[in-house]
């Protein structure tokens, strides 16, 4: 398993307000989806979400978005260290994603690029 870099998670009220501070501070343009009603922009190493605030107590939980080579890999060596997978490995637009109780109670987003 091999993790290539880290994106942080920012919950935000308002997404329209938000993306001009971050797409200045990062020094690059927004890229925007959407998934399962929360509104995303991708920007640099920032990922910022908008949703219900219901949805987006549920988002605060996880700590970060892990980039790895290979979710399936990233899936079977936490296990083997003892985490729990709460969900996937399942496609998103960003790549294949999977979200994982560390053995320390933290929450963490891994995702890889392949199709």
């Amino acid at each position: 398993m091999e993790i290539l870099g880290a994106t942080l998670r920012v919950c935000v009220d308002d997404l329209e307000t938000a993306i001009p501070f971050y797409e200045r501070l990062a020094g690059g343009r927004a890229q925007r989806f959407e998934r399962g009603g929360v509104q995303v922009a991708a920007i640099g190493c920032f990922l910022l979400m908008s949703a219900s605030p219901a949805e987006l107590e549920v988002l605060r939980k996880v700590a970060a978005t892990i980039a790895v080579t290979d979710v399936e890999e990233t899936h079977k060596v936490l296990t083997e260290l003892g985490a729990h997978i709460v969900a996937g490995p399942i496609a998103s637009p960003a790549g294949r994603n999977l979200i994982a109780l560390h053995p320390d109670g933290s929450v963490y987003e891994y995702v890889d690029r392949q199709a």
